[in-house]
């Protein structure tokens, strides 16, 4: 019998849950963007690995930007590592997009 050819890799679950919105602006707008994010990790994951990304933040409601996506670099300083989108749900994007135009107070 030939085993079954399914991927069986699990992805790496990346959760991360800010107190606020503004938590999250201060910490990762400079870093995110259409396509993707920086991740601040002191133990980033290699290159080519696949990872869930979960982003929960208070915003009005609790909000959560939620997909999959994958290692395309890793820094050292600071260390992290850049995480390319390649799937989110069209909520997820939506809110990356009022992310992104946000006027923030100068």
């Amino acid at each position: 019998m030939m085993e079954n050819s399914r991927r069986t890799e699990e992805r790496i679950i990346i959760n991360k849950e800010f107190e606020s919105f503004d938590a999250f602006i201060h910490e990762y707008v400079t870093n995110i963007s259409r396509s993707g994010v920086f991740i601040r990790s002191k133990h980033p994951l290699t290159v080519g690995t696949e990872v869930h990304l979960k982003f929960t933040v208070i915003m009005e409601d609790i909000e959560t930007i939620e997909g999959t996506g994958q290692v395309v670099r890793v820094e050292e300083d600071p260390s992290g590592m850049g995480v390319v989108f390649t799937d989110l749900t069209s909520y997820s994007q939506e809110l990356i997009e009022r992310l992104l135009t946000r006027n923030l107070p100068k």
